[in-house]
């Protein structure tokens, strides 16, 4: 073989190795990445196109695939989809949300679980079906939250804000709903110019509708989140519900000339008892008690019910409530007992809080998801509950719940009795800058009958001004129809 057809046959084997190599490199390793693009239209089409599965609340189902007359040949639908958005989310030609998005899997018929499903579908030459999804929500309890936070004229239009309502046993999400919400339905539209110009003024929105406020959005807690500085000192063994605690008219921060009072409230003079600190909602007290325990004390038992960290596996977003871990001054650090500085939370969070309070000190994982099931509705998985942690002994829970519940029966949390019903609960109205709105707060639990729930509502703006805003007038009512809902 003469040096030029020598030449020119090395060449093509190179050509067909390269060839070879670059097809077994898309083929094989970059497989999953190109099929999972963003970029990809055949498999976007394909997913598109899909019977996909329902999405259920109870045996009712609040996001479905119907036949549609278009080539798509299956219609995304939402029932009820202003109350449900931020949980369901949206499935949508360009991307998915929410429940849509975590679950996706499942609802296009892809998870492993249903193999024997997409194999039967394969034999009988039929289009593969999605599997179905069944979440935790009780269906009362979240048409109470939405109404109250859409539907509450005391609270004025544009309202935002979220409600998050806990089963404290097992850590299911019984109600989870946040205001300003959309139409996931005009999102789902196989009218692609449409779903374009609506996500376009969604997203330039300032209220930012699409924005799930109750995993979300952190906020002061304000006086909440005095529960958890009360849990701190009764952890230490010093302290019970009935322990003398300071008092007095006003607090000056440590190394400064700045006073904090009590808006007017009855703190006494000097001491007074921890139950009566929290019916008041003392600033002095927990001020003081947040100084007497020092930084680390105070981080260790916000920690312990979950602040700076994540818990939510079921919905994308989540962002960590907050608890200062750099050193502090102890001005700055006072007033972290009070949920005000730099402390952070999320509705979820603060309804974390309460739960393990109710639940004998021991915070379960929150969760949406309760059972994944085929096509044909045989049961593929269920949600085992999980621990995250012991945030307080079994003693200082009991005595967190004694003084909750004499903040309805004596303290600023009156509107919340409910006859028949244990009742326990704290209001917050929090500060952020001298030009913001306040953030009016009311955590609460309700046990009757051996049904428990934790409720936390969050009005992060509305339309009065500062002076009306107050946690137990605005967010308080909300908490009880979300609490009635699920104990009576």
């Amino acid at each position: 073989m003469n040096k030029p057809i020598r030449t020119m046959s090395l060449f093509c084997l190179v050509l067909f190795l390269a060839l070879m190599g670059n097809a077994t490199y898309l083929q094989y390793f970059k497989a999953s990445d190109l099929n999972d693009s963003s970029l990809n239209k055949r498999v976007i089409e394909s997913a598109f196109s899909r019977e996909r599965g329902a999405i259920l609340v109870g045996r009712n189902a609040i996001a479905e695939s119907k036949p549609s007359d278009d080539k798509y040949k299956f219609q995304r639908v939402y029932s009820n989809p202003w109350m449900y958005a931020h949980v369901t989310g949206s499935f949508s030609y360009y991307s998915q949300t929410g429940i849509e998005r975590t679950q996706n899997s499942v609802l296009s018929g892809d998870d492993s679980r249903l193999f024997v499903s997409r194999l039967v579908d394969l034999v009988n030459n039929s289009s593969p079906k999605g599997g179905t999804v069944e979440l935790t929500l009780n269906p009362e309890a979240q048409k109470a939250a939405y109404d109250g936070l859409a539907e509450n004229p005391a609270l004025g239009s544009d309202v935002q804000g979220a409600v998050v309502a806990i089963e404290p046993s097992t850590g299911k999400i019984l109600a989870m709903t946040s205001s300003p919400s959309f139409n996931p339905n005009k999102l789902a539209s196989h009218d692609l110019g449409e779903v374009a110009k609506t996500s376009k003024e969604l997203n330039a929105r300032d209220d930012e509708p699409t924005l799930n406020r109750a995993i979300s959005t952190t906020l002061p807690p304000g006086s909440t989140f005095k529960l958890v500085t009360a849990a701190a000192a009764l952890e230490t063994g010093d302290y019970d519900a009935d322990s003398m605690v300071p008092g007095g008219p006003s607090y000056t921060l440590p190394h400064t000339s700045t006073t904090i009072d009590n808006g007017g409230r009855a703190c006494g003079t000097d001491k007074i008892t921890m139950t009566q600190a929290l019916e008041q909602s003392c600033n002095t007290t927990f001020l003081a008690l947040a100084d007497e325990l020092g930084q680390d004390k105070m981080l260790e038992q916000a920690e312990a019910f979950g602040f700076n960290d994540t818990s939510l596996e079921d919905l994308p977003g989540q962002a960590e409530s907050v608890y200062p871990t750099e050193e502090l001054e102890e001005s700055y650090l006072a007033q972290t007992g009070m949920g005000q500085y730099d402390v952070r939370a999320t509705p979820l969070q603060m309804a974390m809080v309460v739960a393990g309070i109710v639940n004998d000190g021991v915070v379960m994982r929150p969760y949406l998801v309760d059972e994944v099931r085929s096509p044909d509705l045989d049961v593929l998985d269920k949600t085992s509950t999980e621990e995250l942690s012991e945030a307080v002994g079994s003693d200082s829970a009991h005595e967190l719940r004694k003084m909750m519940v004499s903040v309805v029966e004596n303290g600023t949390a009156g509107v919340a009795l409910i006859p028949g019903a244990e009742v326990g609960a704290k209001t917050g109205t929090a500060e952020s800058c001298d030009e913001c709105n306040n953030f009016a707060w009311f955590v609460s639990y309700g046990k009757k009958d051996g049904k428990e729930v934790a409720v936390a509502v969050m009005l992060q703006k509305v339309d009065l001004s500062n002076s009306q805003i107050a946690g137990g007038a605005l967010a308080g009512p909300i908490a009880k129809s979300v609490m009635e809902a699920v104990i009576d």
